[in-house]
């Protein structure tokens, strides 16, 4: 993602406005420090948007607890101390002005040199005018001049010079080293619109605080001027004060200069005889005991000037006039030239020198705190960019492991139905050969059952509700110890290895208690046999039945359902309703097209049956024909046995003997209507083990579909944390070029003001 900053066609931009600021720096040297101003102001005003929102952005970033930290609480401080550190360096480059102080003795036309530069009267000087206090004469935007006092924000209005003399002189509180703002407007000094301000002072000859002078007015000074008298030499004061000027500035910028030299005009032969001693002395001054300037250097920091001429001809010149009008002394232009070389040499040091002194350190600041943001972007894009590959993996893994699951659960959801099927398959074919051999062994469970037996209907009804419950509870235990210890073996193994199977599926903490999420209780078969429903409609017959009756041969033939069939009449027998029993679907249909053998049988002995109850004549012809084929005697004796043995049974047939009928019935019937459930019960059981095994399958995969959804939310974290880490990786990219294009543009203004003020 490229970045671009608003810099289109930088370098046709900045030739026009090098062309414009050059032109107006070859107008007045003193430009060259307005346009520096305004360049290092523009600069930092950007630079001090640029940190607020940096800091904004890293104090955002800092707090936004969806991402891990990419930037530090002592980063997020940092920056917010260049944004207070950059708002007061702006304040201070706001107020930011060339300063200019001049000194000297007392009445030796320092006023007088001001008032020249200004090409106006601004400051009492001349006879009876002595400056008693430091007079600050700076610029104002409006079209009254004023005056500011120091501890005071009373605007004092004053309209011409005798009105500030005046004010000056009735001000009992100035002393010496009182300082007074005059703020005078621009409109009517052009010298005063460049940021330039001139410091008049008390004669250095009327105080000893000249250290205190210095501390106050000197410090933050750029030029000094010190305006001496021709008519003598350089006095010990003038020295001494510069002196201690040099020692608390390093390098400072003084000019010299010899005033009142039109004097000179009335001795023409000595002229360039003191010219010349003046400037040797001035020079030694400066260059072997100032050391502020070379000897090269020297003959542009001393001049011979008279500031009455000048200012006489300026004001002459704004008023319409000549300016070599009036009385002025011979060697006039040649002195006004050499007081306008002055002001160029001047304006040049001072402007140069101002940006310098005034812009250097606080470049130097700026470059430092760009550098600083910069590395700071640089460490949140690198951060950021790492977390983003951090995530983009992590995505991917999680992707992965995801597709992972899903392609193994559906294996192992096709193995686990087909262990399910297996162990179902087997467990209806062990219950159903269980069912049928305790079925076999029934006699012997009943044989089993003992309580108070009697024929009565209300014992019989208990009696029987106590056997349903004993063979139930009976045929369920033996069949539980035939098959459930195998069948809970082989489901404990296949719970085990559908546990083993769905594990790897499982993250690690899971796995350690996937016991307890996926509980496993001791699982038992239960063997609904519902004895008292299923034999509910047994009929017993308990009644006493001769063992060579008519009835109980026939059934010795026929079975006991034919018997009742045929002694009841065939034809017109109706069958009583079965009760209402569970039937295997798998037994065939009685077939109903074709007769019996067994139901041939019936009908012949029911034809004899009925034949023989018509008439009694019947039995007459069958009486006499035994009788005459085995004789009287053999019929009695068969008859006598008969006759014992029937009372031989009927003696017999006592409560015990009708409870072992009892039981012989029950157990035939019993049989019979449990083998019809054979197939029922064994598919109820493979049908419990299915459901647990498919309960157990069901908790684990409901622990893997927790997975899935942890891994898929994860996905979705991983998304949203890569979208916003592009985000803040693209901003933090952007906000790191920018510091580099700040640095460039620091670097523009070193070049152009700071190296070219060198």
């Amino acid at each position: 993602m490229s970045l671009v900053f608003p810099r289109p066609n930088t370098n046709a931009v900045h030739s026009k406005k090098d062309k414009r600021l050059m032109a107006e720096v070859n107008a007045s040297p003193l430009k060259h420090f307005v346009t520096a101003k305004k360049k290092i102001n523009g600069i930092f005003e950007q630079l001090g948007a640029y940190i607020k929102e940096s800091a904004s952005f890293l104090e955002d970033t800092h707090k936004n607890e969806e991402l891990d930290p990419v930037t530090t609480e002592e980063q997020v401080q940092e920056v917010r101390g260049y944004l207070a550190k950059v708002a007061g360096i702006g304040e201070v480059l706001a107020r930011r002005h060339m300063k200019v102080v001049f000194f000297g003795r007392t009445s030796n036309g320092k006023s007088s040199v001001i008032n020249a530069m200004l090409c106006d009267k601004v400051l009492p000087s001349g006879i009876g005018h002595t400056t008693n206090c430091f007079l600050r004469v700076e610029g104002t935007d409006g079209n009254e001049a004023f005056l500011l006092t120091e501890g005071s924000e009373e605007r004092k209005s004053i309209k011409t010079v005798n009105q500030l003399a005046h004010a000056l002189h009735q001000d009992e509180d100035l002393d010496a080293g009182s300082l007074v703002c005059v703020m005078w407007p621009k409109a009517k000094c052009a010298l005063l619109r460049d940021d330039l301000v001139l410091v008049d002072s008390p004669g250095i000859d009327v105080t000893t605080e000249l250290d205190s002078w210095i501390d106050k007015f000197c410090l933050d000074a750029d030029v000094f001027v010190l305006v001496a008298n021709s008519e003598s030499t350089l006095m010990q004061t003038e020295k001494s004060f510069f002196h201690k000027v040099n020692e608390r500035l390093s390098s400072p910028n003084i000019f010299i200069l010899n005033n009142r030299w039109d004097a000179s005009a009335s001795e023409p032969e000595y002229m360039e005889e003191v010219r010349r001693q003046h400037m040797d002395r001035c020079t030694n001054f400066l260059v072997d005991e100032l050391g502020v300037v070379d000897r090269a250097q020297a003959s542009d920091r001393i001049f011979f000037v008279s500031a009455k001429e000048v200012l006489q001809a300026r004001v002459q010149k704004a008023q319409g006039m000549p300016e070599a009008g009036g009385a002025l002394a011979e060697g006039f232009q040649a002195r006004m030239f050499e007081f306008q070389n002055f002001e160029r040499r001047f304006e040049e040091c001072i402007s140069q020198s101002a940006v310098k002194t005034k812009f250097e350190q606080h470049t130097v600041r700026a470059k430092q705190i760009s550098e600083a943001l910069r590395l700071i972007m640089d460490s949140v894009h690198i951060a950021a960019q790492e977390q983003r590959v951090y995530c983009l993996e992590t995505k991917e893994d999680r992707q992965d492991r995801l597709e992972f699951i899903d392609k193994q659960l559906d294996l192992l959801s096709m193995d686990c139905k087909a262990k399910i099927k297996k162990i179902t398959e087997e467990v209806e074919r062990q219950v159903s050969n269980a069912m049928a051999e305790e079925i076999r062994k029934l006699h012997v469970l009943v044989d089993d059952f003992h309580m108070d037996f009697h024929p009565s209907p209300v014992v019989l009804k208990v009696y029987k509700n106590e056997l349903h419950r004993h063979i139930e509870e009976g045929l369920g235990k033996n069949m539980s110890e035939r098959c459930s210890t195998t069948i809970t073996s082989a489901l404990q193994a296949t719970q085990t290895d559908m546990i083993d199977g769905l594990k790897p599926l499982l993250p690690s903490p899971v796995r350690e208690q996937v016991d307890k999420l996926v509980p496993r209780q001791c699982f038992s078969l239960s063997y609904d046999l519902a004895c008292d429903k299923l034999c509910s409609d047994f009929q017993e017959d308990i009644s006493f039945h001769f063992s060579l009756g008519w009835t109980m041969l026939v059934n010795r033939f026929l079975g006991p359902k034919n018997t009742r069939r045929a002694l009841m009449g065939y034809n017109d027998q109706v069958p009583r309703p079965m009760a209402l029993t569970p039937v295997s679907t798998s037994m065939p249909p009685f077939p109903q097209s074709s007769m019996t053998q067994e139901e041939l049988m019936v009908s012949m002995v029911t034809g004899l049956a009925s034949l023989t109850s018509r008439t009694s004549m019947g039995v007459l012809v069958v009486g006499g024909v035994i009788w005459k084929a085995v004789g009287w005697r053999l019929i009695a004796l068969s008859v006598g046995l008969y006759g014992l043995l029937y009372i031989y049974e009927r003696l017999t047939w006592t409560t015990k003997a009708k409870e072992r009928a009892f039981k012989r019935q029950f157990v035939d019937y019993a049989s019979e209507k449990l083998q019809l459930i054979v197939s029922y019960t064994g598919s109820n059981c493979s049908h419990q083990v299915q459901q647990e095994l498919a309960g157990v399958f069901a908790q684990l995969c409901q622990q893997v579909d927790v997975t899935r959804q942890n891994l898929e939310d994860e996905i979705t974290d991983m998304n949203s944390k890569i979208e916003l880490l592009d985000s803040l990786q693209s901003k933090a990219k952007l906000l790191r070029n920018k510091a580099g294009w700040l640095d460039s543009e620091l670097n523009m203004f070193t070049q152009q003001y700071l190296h070219h003020s060198k």
